[in-house]
C-alpha cells in the first residue's frame, strides 16, 4: 500500500485530524476509528492511548513526524493522525501494530 497516497486520498474524501492532542479528544469522544503513528511518536503518548483506549487500533508507520507531515502535505510535522472518516482511502484496512 503506498501510504502517502492514501492519506491524501482520506484528506481530500474522508476526515484525517493531526496532532496529539485532536487524537486524545477523539478518541475520549469515541470517533477514532483508527490511529496513526510516526516511528519517532512519543513512547508514553502512545502507552497512554494504549492503555486508555484499547478498542482504538493503533498503526505506528515507519515514517519520522516530519516525512509524515510531508506525506500529508502538511509544512509541519505530525506525530500522530486520527482517522474519523477514512473516505475512498485503504487506511482503515491497515493492520495494527503497537503491541
Amino acid at each position: 500500500m503506498d501510504l502517502s497516497r492514501q492519506l491524501k486520498n482520506a484528506i481530500s474524501s474522508g476526515t484525517l485530524l493531526f496532532g496529539q492532542n485532536q487524537t486524545v479528544a477523539n478518541c475520549v469522544s469515541g470517533k477514532a476509528r483508527m490511529v496513526i503513528l510516526a516511528a519517532n511518536c512519543p513512547p508514553d503518548f502512545i502507552s497512554d492511548i494504549k492503555s486508555r483506549h484499547p478498542d482504538v487500533p493503533l498503526h505506528q508507520v515507519q515514517m519520522v513526524n516530519r516525512e509524515l507531515g510531508a506525506a500529508c502535505a502538511k509544512p509541519f510535522a505530525v506525530s500522530s493522525i486520527c482517522v474519523v472518516d477514512a473516505g475512498d482511502s485503504d487506511l482503515l484496512t491497515l493492520r495494527p501494530n503497537v503491541e
